[in-house]
């Protein structure tokens, strides 16, 4: 047991992570490592044209490289019958093959698979390959998909997907139309690649007649052998998934895409195992993008600053071949949860284009929360009061709830006006405004912005792969503790809390807990990582069946010892009897007599010493969280110095901070990128131009700060009482840093919220007001 790690109350407790030894010792097992006898590689031919008919594709050059295994197209890959599938199991409308079928659509289109004894021999020959195309004009941002071509001939438009009105209802133009402020706001938001540190990865054996093992970066096995069963049409009983380790993964990896489906199609032709793995410049230009969206919010307020009604108009790029299409209604449903908004209408659509497809992305709904919180500050400034006073007299209270939104959602158990209070008594806004003033009397500008939300979270029972969690806990004869789950880490620490969370409701040292999962042979379906979901229903679910097994351990022992279960405890791995000390017993003791003498166990009890319980929790579980960050901003180069930034936020019961805190971390340090550096620019025929991480800016440790965080402990209505925090940094830290951004930069006039805010849009800003200023001086 490590020094200083107790055994009892583990949940809340900041445990070492039982992953680190072995990753930081370089024992980690991610896909390029898994070796196989006769494996074979794989490249893919791309398309370097976003639209066109191929008129040409030669591939005997390539195909006479020594080392060349063979060389497939379309017509070969094509022969095994395949259902793309979006995340939600519904066929994807777009009409897509695993590689081009006589047009491309996109630069990054796959066209051919080369499969090879190396690497560099694939690659070598996929340079051997010679494709013509017939280039035509490509449909590039939403504006040429509204008036342009269509990006796939035969469809009746470019739009993929629309709902709601795209007149404003009657009845809220009427409010809108009284309120005594109204506050319209425009964002842009770019652009991005999901980036993890592991790309797309996968290796493919087709064993026997069916059966088929995957080693795979994904975010759940179990999912991926459900899909992939799903879209070969082959049994889901002989297809065996495993991923050990994940470098990252955000949502690009919630499923198999045409690559990797390629390669597990081409490994049943041919017979020979086949490892693909994306390099970094297929990363960033031919996996899927996230995020390129427009919308327009407007709100009316009356006298006192109270929001009255408000309409939101939302468009997004769905590329060429996105995972599902999406006009993102998640970005509607989810803008005013927090708020006391009367009515609320919306237009949102999705479109295709010729650009690389999209993909999920951590927080996809994150729109929400950045022009909703931006649009308050404006608010504010007009209306002339403290924007945190404007959030105060809308935000919801624990009183006022329940609630139902004017999207049916209900409210019942969120707490954002009460993170807000905590955060404020951390930050002395009052301080920094005198702060602040005097800074701008000497030429320095700094800014604070402040926010609030609510995220979704663990959802389950309403969205179909959205299940809930399996968790199977055993007491081997030694006593250890063993543990089968279907969960999945991406570096977040599952087998950590969970080790926690068992160790906690069974009574045993954490380091007798030993938790397997990443494996589809083990545990049941599960959807794994995605959607903030695991801590609260793995975490439920391992909790119930913890207890449920130390309550059989209850009743052996009362029985063993001749005492009444309600007088036994179990600690530190030691079974106890009150008012009988010198009758305590380890519980390898009674292990070894549940597992290897029957005879002695209570009357009808089956032997061994195991439980299970799947645990179908509330179908979402809301948490909240306010965030203040102070920034300074260089009015001579555009930089933006981060000086602060305090976290108050609610997930309930915490399992372990340190994770917790990870979490939020890894979010806002996304949310940083997004706002100051990242960004994926299209030129007018469709080339991406942000091919290597010279181009396309991430962002460095130096660009993040320490962040401050404070936990405000509401639990929740799961058992446990835990909250999802996967998603909140990426979520709400955008608008908390525009905001402050906003706010150093008054004095220059209102902010067009064009991402990202690099120095030379920062600078732009200052110069137009400061040309502004010249010119009605002169004038």
């Amino acid at each position: 047991m490590n020094a200083g790690v107790p055994f009892r109350r583990m949940v809340g407790k900041r445990a070492p992570r039982k992953e680190d030894a072995r990753l930081l010792t370089g024992r980690g097992q991610y896909t390029d490592d898994v070796r196989m006898p006769g494996m074979l590689h794989c490249v893919f031919v791309r398309s370097p044209v976003a639209r066109g008919t191929i008129t040409a594709l030669n591939l005997e050059a390539a195909r006479e490289l020594p080392g060349v295994h063979a060389i497939y197209t379309h017509a070969d890959i094509g022969q095994v019958p395949i259902q793309l599938m979006t995340f939600f199991f519904t066929p994807v409308a777009a009409p897509i093959s695993l590689l081009a079928n006589g047009r491309v659509a996109c630069v990054g289109d796959p066209v051919a698979l080369v499969i090879a004894g190396s690497r560099a021999i694939a690659e070598d020959a996929a340079a051997l390959v010679e494709l013509e195309i017939d280039e035509e004009v490509p449909v590039v941002t939403i504006a040429d998909a509204a008036r342009g071509a269509l990006v796939h001939p035969g469809t009746e438009s470019n739009c993929s997907q629309e709902m709601g009105a795209a007149e404003i209802p009657e009845a809220v133009q009427a409010i809108l139309d009284k309120a005594a402020h109204r506050v319209t706001k425009t964002i842009r938001h770019q652009r991005i690649a999901q980036s993890p540190m592991e790309a797309r990865a996968c290796v493919a054996s087709f064993d026997g007649a069916e059966e088929l093992t995957i080693h795979i970066s994904c975010q759940s096995p179990h999912f991926v052998a459900r899909y992939v069963s799903t879209v070969l049409g082959v049994p889901q009983e002989a297809i065996r998934v495993v991923a050990k380790d994940v470098g990252g993964a955000f949502g690009l990896k919630n499923m198999p895409w045409r690559e990797e489906m390629a390669v597990i199609v081409a490994a049943k032709l041919f017979r020979r195992p086949l490892k693909w793995i994306e390099d970094r410049f297929e990363s960033l230009t031919a996996s899927s993008h996230a995020r390129e969206q427009e919308i327009t919010l407007t709100a009316g307020f009356d006298a006192e600053g109270h929001l009255l009604a408000a309409h939101g108009d939302c468009s997004i790029n769905n590329g060429a071949w996105p995972m599902g299409e999406d006009c993102n209604i998640a970005v509607h449903m989810f803008m005013w949860p927090a708020y006391k908004l009367p009515a609320y209408s919306f237009h949102t659509r999705g479109w295709y284009t010729n650009t690389m497809g999209l993909g999920g992305y951590r927080g996809p709904w994150a729109l929400e929360s950045l022009i909703r919180e931006t649009l308050l500050d404006d608010a504010a400034r007009q209306i002339g009061i403290d924007p945190i006073e404007l959030r105060r007299r809308n935000l919801v209270r624990r009183e006022d709830q329940p609630m139902t939104t004017g999207m049916d959602i209900t409210v019942t158990d969120i707490t954002p006006y009460e993170c807000l209070e905590k955060l404020l008594s951390e930050v002395d806004v009052a301080a920094f405004r005198k702060e602040q003033a005097a800074a701008r009397k000497s030429g320095r500008y700094l800014g604070l912005g402040v926010t609030t939300y609510v995220e979704p979270t663990a959802v389950a029972g309403i969205m179909t792969p959205l299940t809930g969690e399996t968790a199977q806990v055993r007491i081997e004869a030694t006593g250890k503790v063993t543990a089968m789950l279907s969960t999945h880490s991406q570096g977040h620490g599952m087998a950590t809390t969970m080790a926690q969370v068992i160790a906690d409701r069974l009574g045993v040292a954490y380091d007798d807990v030993t938790v397997f999962d990443s494996d589809s042979a083990i545990g049941s379906y599960s959807p794994g990582a995605a959607g903030s979901r695991q801590g609260v229903i793995a975490g439920g679910a391992s909790w119930r069946a913890a207890e449920l097994l130390a309550d059989k351990v209850k009743r052996i022992a009362a029985h063993l010892y001749n005492a009444s279960p309600e007088t036994i405890t179990i600690e530190d791995g030691m079974i106890h009897i009150a008012g009988a000390p010198e009758m305590s017993r380890p519980l390898r003791e009674v292990a070894e007599i549940a597992h290897g003498e029957p005879f002695r166990l209570p009357e009808g009890m089956e032997t061994g010493l195991e439980a299970q319980y799947r645990y179908q929790p509330p179908p979402m579980t809301f948490t909240s969280a306010a965030h203040a960050c102070m920034v300074e901003v260089d009015p001579e180069t555009g930089f933006v110095s981060i000086k602060r930034w305090v976290s108050s936020e609610d997930c309930g019961t915490i399992i372990n901070p340190g994770i917790v805190e990870g979490q939020i971390a890894g979010g806002l340090a996304q949310a940083i990128g997004q706002v100051l550096l990242e960004e994926m620019p299209y030129d007018a025929h469709g080339n991406p131009l942000a091919a290597t991480f010279k181009d396309y800016l991430m962002p460095a440790y130096t660009d993040i700060p320490d962040f401050e965080y404070l936990h405000a402990n509401t639990p929740s209505q799961t058992i446990g009482g835990m909250r999802g925090v996967g998603e909140g940094g990426a979520i709400i830290g955008p608008p908390t840093l525009v905001n402050a951004i906003a706010d150093a930069l008054a004095p220059f006039g209102p902010l067009d919220v064009a991402l990202p805010l690099s120095p030379h849009r920062v600078l732009e800003h200052i110069e137009r007001a400061e040309a502004a200023v010249r010119l009605e001086e002169a004038i």
